[in-house]
């Protein structure tokens, strides 16, 4: 978390910018290759991250919505709530029985059309649990480009990891 890294919001890459100042921590994307991290001096690493990850949650919390409100209608269905949580495995979970969806915070860093195809199979859960026949063709009639999206997530790491060389 120095300036000079590379970070990823819906799949453009920013360079980090880390900025000392004394109010709250936050993100700014001040152009096209920036990303401006304003954290106290004396903040550690750790501690910019968090910020960088509440400004993740925040961003897809302000494109979630109008995503729910098109693929609810849609398909015909209502959650009864969602939410954004780090996962290690999964890109989106749905219960069923409580109508709650859950999307991975790493999907901030996706295309916009990944964080849409992860609504969209959740979603499509609540019509049918099982990836059979029948989630499959759901998935055809709604979103015929969902399989390029499931790919690039499958080929993706769900998360960066720190190499030590």
């Amino acid at each position: 978390m120095v300036s000079g890294e590379s970070h990823y919001f819906l799949a453009q890459r920013y360079r980090l910018k880390v900025i000392g100042h004394h109010g709250a921590g936050k993100v700014v994307l001040p152009n096209k290759s920036t990303m401006a991290l304003y954290a106290r001096p004396e903040t550690s690493s750790m501690q910019r991250k968090q910020v960088l990850q509440r400004w993740y949650r925040e961003q897809l919390k302000r494109l979630i919505p109008p995503l729910l409100d098109k693929w609810q209608t849609a398909l015909g269905v209502q959650v009864a709530d969602w939410g954004v949580k780090k996962m290690k495995t999964k890109w989106g979970s749905c219960n069923i029985g409580s109508r709650r969806v859950w999307l991975n915070l790493e999907l901030a860093k996706k295309p916009v059309q990944c964080l849409e195809f992860i609504v969209v199979h959740e979603l499509a859960h609540l019509l049918e649990r099982y990836h059979n026949e029948r989630f499959i063709a759901l998935m055809e009639q709604h979103l015929p480009t969902w399989r390029v999206w499931r790919d690039m997530l499958n080929h993706a790491p769900l998360a960066h990891e720190n190499w030590s060389y």
